[in-house]
This record gives C-alpha cells, structure tokens and sequence, in this order.
C-alpha cells in the first residue's frame, strides 16, 4: 500500500515512536487524505498461544460512537422471529430461501444471525460462510431466539472480534469523519472488553503491541503503557 499521499503521509511522523490514543488517532484523522470517508480500524498483538482452543479471544463490543457503516444484517428465521427480525430492521431474512441464494454466491449481508432451530440448516451452509467469517456463533450473540434485539445492537455499533491465526485482533473504530473524541470512546470500549475477556491461561504480557490506522494510511503505535485516560 504505496502512492504520494502514503509516503507523504509517513514523513510527517516518526513510525517508532509510541504515542498516546488521543495523539495516536489524531495523528490518524491528520493523514487520512483519501477521497472517501476511511475506516479508523485498531489492530492488537495479544499474548495468547491461538493455537490452543482456550486462549482463543473471541466476543462483541458495543461501540459508543457507533462504526459510522450501514450494517447488513441476514437473519435465519422462521414465523414470529422472522417477524420480529424484519420489524428491527434486518435487510434479509429467511430460511431455505436465504440458505438457496447464499449457495448461489449471493452474498449481500454483512453480518448473520440465526434462531437456535435454524442452525441444523445453516451449519450445512458452513463450508461457504465459515471462511467469510460470516458463521453465527452463540459466543457472540448470533445465535439467539431475540433476534430483534441482536439486530438491532448489531445495527446500532455492535461489533465482533476474534483472534487470527497470529494472535491479532482487528476491530473498526469509525470512520475518520468521526471527531477523536467519538474514535477514542470507542478506542477505550474496545480496549477494556479486550481486557476483560483475557484467557486465565495466557501468561505474561497480554497488550503486546497496538497500532491504529485508517484504510489507506499508515499505521501509528499506540504506548501501551499510556491507555489511562490522561487528566489535562
């Protein structure tokens, strides 16, 4: 990812120095030069071993601020839950149907939730939707008879996270229209739920490494040691 704005963009920093998150993400929304409203994402180093099943990281985070993007939502129900999930606002529901086009590739959903009886049907749809990250999972609320509400919550700045194969975690903060005090709230509701969901297992330094950028920007370090909030 290179061009004039981006090497301009990294002269106006040093990349290894550490800031704090208002200085980070205001060093962010400053080299943000794009002609569409980019996405501020934050991607974390954990300390946990991914390859063993219980350090795994895996959850939601309500953002205060919102992601600032139209979330489409597919919804596997049926009767009244099916009733319920379009009265919320979710942009396709269905059963069979929905499974039929989704083998088909049609894949216009951004996010998908099942009721509980649905999953017979949808774990048969697990070869196409498991490497689109797009598999609902009761771990993060996508399996659930209150389909209304989890659309709703998904809709309104609900977000999931997990760790890669590396020990990563990469979750969007907003978009860079967003003033740093809308980015940062959510930079801090992303950061305690990270903390708060750390395996008992994982030894040693767990925030090994933070960096926040925006989509065709490059990436600036976060000082782990400074995410307290600072009193000015």
């Amino acid at each position: 990812m290179s061009g004039k704005k981006y090497d301009d963009a990294i002269k106006r920093y040093n990349r290894d120095e550490q800031f704090s998150p208002t200085e980070a993400l205001s060093l962010v929304k400053s080299m943000a030069t794009a002609k569409f409203d980019e996405t501020v994402e934050i991607a974390i180093r954990l300390g946990v071993d991914p390859r063993k099943a219980e350090q795994a990281v895996r959850g939601t985070v309500a953002l205060p601020s919102g992601t600032g993007k139209n979330i489409r939502v597919a919804v596997f129900a049926a009767g009244e839950a099916a009733e319920e999930a379009r009265k919320a606002g979710a942009d396709l529901v269905g059963a069979d149907e929905l499974a039929a086009e989704i083998e088909k590739g049609n894949f216009n959903f951004d996010l998908a939730i099942a009721t509980p009886d649905m999953m017979p049907l949808v774990g048969r749809l697990g070869r196409v939707l498991g490497p689109r990250g797009l598999m609902p999972n009761p771990k993060t609320g996508t399996v659930t008879q209150d389909v209304g509400r989890a659309v709703g919550e998904f809709k309104g700045g609900k977000v999931e996270y997990r760790t890669d194969r590396y020990g990563n975690v990469h979750v969007q903060l907003g978009k860079v229209s967003f003033s740093v005090e809308q980015i940062e709230a959510n930079f801090r509701a992303v950061i305690d739920e990270i903390q708060r969901a750390k395996p008992a297992s994982a030894k040693g330094r767990y925030l090994k490494k933070i960096t926040v950028s925006s989509t065709m920007g490059p990436g600036v370090k976060v000082d782990t040691n400074r995410l307290k909030v600072e009193v000015v």
